[in-house]
């Protein structure tokens, strides 16, 4: 199966916007009644059980022909606090990039670690799935592709096992995510909770994860160290083409930036708890973040600019993304329909236990994924769903953001519309059809952990 058979996101986005019109000319206009919840200053609107009801056709009027276009621009609009946050964090994490701090941490990791699998395999998937957890790395990594391959072959290992080390820490990272930016923290402004809340469950949960996939990357590698020729990829040719990257000293200035990373996570979680912290301010936190490690590493004002402006552009996509994803519910609202969706997918999950309902959103989450795979555009067209049914099956929002959290993250280590799981397969030199076999038995068991993580959510109220 090809890559480019797929629709782009931006494809699959924009023909939901024109369905999203096309359902307003034929499901009829409704709504539920809310009520405010929440602490005074952090209210937000929840909607009541059992009051939706249909509008009168006189008090609605149809969609104009040209909706899908003309929403686009407020779709935008109302997602500018998101976008612009995203091309901040994109811009600073472009400077921190720059110092070649992240590059010579894993750099040195790889090398202390590199004498032994147990180590090296624990270590690094641990290292990569805490850089996805926080602050949503993932591109990031790619260069570390060739360098681990290197360093498996060396050990007797394959591709597979270097494969394995980035996308599963990525991967568990996204999933079990404390404070990532790109996911945890939008779909919170979506469903209207705090940024970050809830972080210690996640925490917890990422451990047996980590657990079940450093477990499922060390039998597959003692299998081929016993016997070469049970490798996935024992037929590829990997002679050429692996190199160590040019420049990965762990020097005292690069030290400096990764304390000065670590500082600013600090920060802006005890900046949320304590004074009530929101995007503005966290913006203003990576911005600092990123001026004092420029400082740091000696980089010009020039030099800054342009990281600045290549890190903001390289997410420049997922900020389209959500803006187009923000659009669906552009028209939805116009069209008075959001509810009457939600209405009709909650009467199929109220009949059903909590528990039963936070499983479903799990699936459709994991579903939506193959389409959407960008974990912030996903956001944005599921949330405004998925928030206020929440409120309808005896869910918390907080467990509705896990379940678009386990199925955002743990499918992006399959879905084959993902570019990047594609790109990096690539530069391993994996078929996609081998990494298939390799991974899915490693889903099936996260997913287990994720149910059961869902069933205690739902039971402590999560």
């Amino acid at each position: 199966m090809k890559l480019s058979r797929f629709p782009d996101s931006l494809v699959l986005l924009f023909a939901l916007i024109l369905l999203a019109q096309i359902l307003s000319y034929v499901l009829p206009a409704g709504a539920y009644q809310l009520q405010s919840v929440g602490q005074p200053g952090h209210e937000r609107q929840q909607v009541v059980p059992g009051t939706y009801e249909p509008l009168p056709a006189e008090e609605t009027t149809p969609l104009p022909p040209l909706t899908f276009l003309t929403a686009i621009s407020k779709g935008m609009y109302d997602a500018a606090d998101i976008i612009f946050f995203v091309f901040i964090v994109g811009g600073a994490i472009g400077i921190i990039r720059a110092t070649g701090a992240t590059d010579a941490l894993i750099g040195a990791a790889v090398k202390r670690l590199g004498g032994s699998p147990v180590l090296l395999v624990g270590g690094m998937v641990a290292l990569f799935a805490a850089g996805s957890s926080t602050i949503g790395m993932a591109e990031e990594y790619m260069p570390f592709i060739p360098l681990l391959v290197t360093m498996c072959l060396a050990l007797g290992l394959d591709a597979i096992v270097a494969m394995g080390i980035v996308y599963i820490g990525a991967g568990i990272g996204y999933g079990c995510a404390a404070l990532n930016p790109f996911t945890v923290i939008i779909a919170q402004n979506i469903a209207g909770l705090e940024p970050t809340s809830g972080w210690w469950f996640r925490c917890l949960l990422i451990v047996p994860c980590l657990a079940v996939g450093i477990h499922h990357i060390l039998r597959y590698a003692g299998r081929i160290r016993v016997d070469p020729g049970r490798s996935l990829v024992h037929d590829v040719d990997y002679s050429k083409g692996f190199e160590m990257p040019s420049d990965v000293r762990f020097t005292a200035r690069r030290a400096l930036v990764l304390l000065a990373f670590g500082a600013a996570v600090v920060l802006f979680v005890y900046g949320i708890d304590r004074w009530g912290w929101f995007l503005a301010e966290l913006s203003a936190v990576f911005i600092g973040l990123g001026l004092l490690s420029a400082l740091i590493a000696g980089l010009s004002p020039n030099r800054v600019a342009r990281e600045f402006a290549r890190g903001a552009g390289e997410l420049t996509t997922a900020a389209l993304l959500i803006g187009f994803a923000r659009t669906i519910q552009v028209v939805m609202n116009e069209a008075m329909i959001t509810d009457t969706i939600i209405h009709g997918i909650a009467g199929v999950l109220e009949t059903l236990p909590a528990a039963i309902s936070a499983i479903g959103m799990l699936i459709v989450q994991s579903m939506c994924n193959f389409f959407i795979p960008s974990g912030s555009g996903q956001a944005y067209v599921t949330m405004p769903i998925m928030a206020p049914l929440a409120d309808l099956t005896g869910v918390t929002r907080q467990t509705a953001v896990l379940a678009y959290q386990f199925g955002d993250g743990f499918t992006n280590m399959i879905v084959p519309t993902n570019a990047l799981l594609m790109g990096m397969l690539a530069l391993g030199r994996i078929p996609y059809q081998r990494w298939f076999r390799f991974i899915v038995p490693l889903l099936i068991k996260v997913y287990l952990v994720a149910i059961a993580g869902l069933v205690v959510a739902v039971l402590i109220g999560y």
